[in-house]
């Protein structure tokens, strides 16, 4: 036997690829620190006409939803939204005034951003499924929040304003988040591949 014989041979290596690669990670975490930027102030703003005339409030609601949609739109990955709003409530915790709910708002809201392209199982990225979340958050939240906004007590066009604003905040926000993502995309922002 050679001394050459009794060097073990190098085993291949291979590669594991990484469902969240450090540039995906990075991206999700730039759009989330961005988000929180953007929420920080709407955190407030949004505290203040809660407490001057509630039902407005959710005027700006739609913009917890932008972050996700645009890391949705401009990165086209599964569950870059989820991530985004995780980051987004991350940095938030701890100047929101809020805590920990921060997270919790953040990813509830971007669950919602990601569900269209989740019951397809990521499959297809088309615009139509941004807006469908966007709808679906619109006419939803409503009912979580019946309570507290005591919607019941309100008279018909109050109710129905509540859900038209609503809508509509979170379809602006939805085109507001396309727009932004498809010009990142166009100066070269996002993933190829």
């Amino acid at each position: 036997m050679s001394g050459t014989d009794a060097v073990a041979s190098p085993q291949p290596t291979t590669k594991k690829r990484s469902r969240f690669p450090t540039a995906l990670l990075l991206t999700c975490a730039a759009l989330g620190v961005a988000g929180a930027v953007l929420l920080a102030p709407a955190n407030w703003l949004s505290t203040g006409i809660l407490a001057a005339e509630p039902l407005f409030s959710v005027a700006i609601a739609g913009l917890w939803l932008l972050p996700s949609v645009v890391a949705l739109r401009l990165l086209k990955k599964p569950l870059v939204g989820i991530l985004v709003g995780l980051f987004s409530g991350l940095v938030l915790m701890p100047i929101s005034g809020f805590g920990y709910m921060s997270v919790v708002s953040n990813v509830s809201w971007a669950a919602f951003a990601e569900l269209p392209f989740l019951v397809v199982l990521w499959r297809y990225w088309h615009t139509w499924q941004h807006y469908a979340g966007a709808i679906v958050l619109g006419l939803v939240y409503p009912l979580f929040a019946w309570a507290f906004f005591q919607l019941g007590a309100q008279v018909l066009w109050v109710q129905i304003g509540f859900f038209a604003l609503t809508l509509a905040s979170c379809v602006g926000a939805t085109a507001l988040g396309i727009l932004i993502a498809d010009r990142l995309r166009r100066a070269g922002v996002g993933m190829r591949g």
